[in-house]
Parts: structure tokens; sequence; C-alpha cells
């Protein structure tokens, strides 16, 4: 993997660990099932890959273009936020993962793929919460955005 990819994985994966941290509220136990839970994949080192964007009461659904991933060795965040790649320094640390600015690439692609990254840029150069549920990493943003995100496999 080339630097420039290394890179945007790590920043869509610092995108994406606090939104999938924020959606999950039920704990396990709480319903029916067999009462065995599946451990929850860790924050770094794990492919993201962005379910949705909430921010300014709209939501958008990226579709399986958007991913980040939290590289522990680098401490860094690289991926795709849609349409480019990103990499950025990211710390994860006690709920928290704080994202540098991003390097990105600079193609252009269909507006919709535009909006997305234009909303995903607005999340770095800040921390993030993050909480990590039923396979669900949520990051919340100090912007009020939130990003849901699964483990891509």
């Amino acid at each position: 993997m080339d630097r420039h990819s290394q890179r945007m994985t790590l920043v869509a994966a610092a995108v994406l660990v606090p939104l999938v941290a924020a959606c999950g509220s039920e704990h396990a136990g709480a319903g029916s099932g067999s009462g065995s839970v599946s451990p929850e994949p860790p924050v770094t080192g794990t492919h993201w890959r962005i379910e949705s964007i909430s921010s300014h009461g709209s939501t958008e659904h990226p579709g399986s273009t958007a991913h980040l991933r939290f590289d522990p060795k680098t401490g860094k965040a690289g991926g795709r936020l849609g349409c480019n790649h990103f990499s950025a320094a990211a710390t994860v640390r006690d709920g928290n993962i704080t994202l540098g600015s991003p390097t990105t690439t600079r193609m252009m692609c269909d507006a919709s793929l535009m909006r997305t990254e234009r909303t995903l840029l607005g999340v770095f150069n800040s921390t993030l919460k993050y909480r990590l549920e039923h396979g669900t990493l949520t990051l919340t943003c100090t912007n009020g955005t939130i990003i849901q995100a699964v483990e891509q496999k």
C-alpha cells in the first residue's frame, strides 16, 4: 500500500471511530437472543466503512466508497472520504480521537460524493468522542456531526 493510501485510510478511520461510538445505546443482554456477545472489533487496525453521516439535520449514506482505518503503529488515520483518499495524524485514547490536518488527493467526482467529502473534511483538526457498541463505531464531533461506521470484513 503506498504512503498516500495509508494516510487516507487513517483519516477515514479517524472520522468513523467517533461516529460508530455515538450510535449504539443497547446493552448486551438487554434483548432476546442466545445471551452470547461477540467481542467488539478494536477501534485501531480495523477497516471501518462509513454507513451514515448526520450533520445539520440531514443524513447522508455514502454507500461503499467512504471508509477509514486508524493505524496505531504510525499514529495516523487514512482512507477514502467518498471521492478522494486522505491521511492525517490521529491519536486514539480514552474515548476520544484527535485528528490533525488531512492530506488528500484532488480528484473531482459526482456532486453527491463531493458533498459527503466536504462534510467529512469538517471533522479534522478536532477531537471526536467515540463509542463502540454492537459492532458500530460512532464518532461525535464538536461541530455536531455524527458519523457511524461498521467493520468492513
